[in-house]
């Protein structure tokens, strides 16, 4: 498969090599004829920006700019953050709404989903938690934006 864009079901966008990444939905696993990075743009743009779009969305809400969390979609708080620089092909991208648990088991950082689905990473504890609590802050931060607009109409 060669076009995908992330959806509500896209669990995590995890890197084969630079033209292929492998997908987890929440029904399914399977092979995209694309980069991570590639596939992160196109549904960036599919959604209406781009991914430099979403990085400098990011920084202007929480300040972050460095491994930046991302909201691919606002409406269905899309939020997806990179365990690296999203500049370099090789990031691993998850979706924070999906996470049940994370935790190290004999030195692979383990990201439970709430399907009961597990991805290994060669990531450590801290960088993984710190990632989930900028893309917490990043969902706080835009149900807020939500939220103070709807009592302003």
């Amino acid at each position: 498969m060669e076009n995908y864009e992330i959806n509500e079901e896209t669990m995590a966008v995890l890197p084969i090599n630079e033209h292929c990444s492998k997908i987890y939905e929440t029904d399914s696993v399977f092979y995209v004829n694309k980069g991570t990075t590639a596939i992160m743009e196109d549904s960036c743009l599919y959604f209406g920006s781009t991914l430099d779009g979403r990085r400098k969305g990011t920084q202007d809400m929480i300040g972050v700019n460095y491994k930046a969390p991302i909201i691919v979609e606002e409406s269905k708080e899309m939020i997806f953050f990179p365990t690296s620089s999203s500049r370099y092909h090789d990031s691993v991208w998850i979706s924070l709404k999906h996470i049940h648990n994370y935790y190290m088991e004999n030195n692979f950082l383990v990201i439970e989903f709430e399907n009961q689905q597990k991805v290994y990473l060669k990531y450590s504890y801290g960088i993984i938690d710190n990632q989930i609590l900028r893309a917490t802050r990043l969902e706080s931060t835009l149900r807020g934006r939500k939220t103070s607009k709807k009592r302003f109409k």
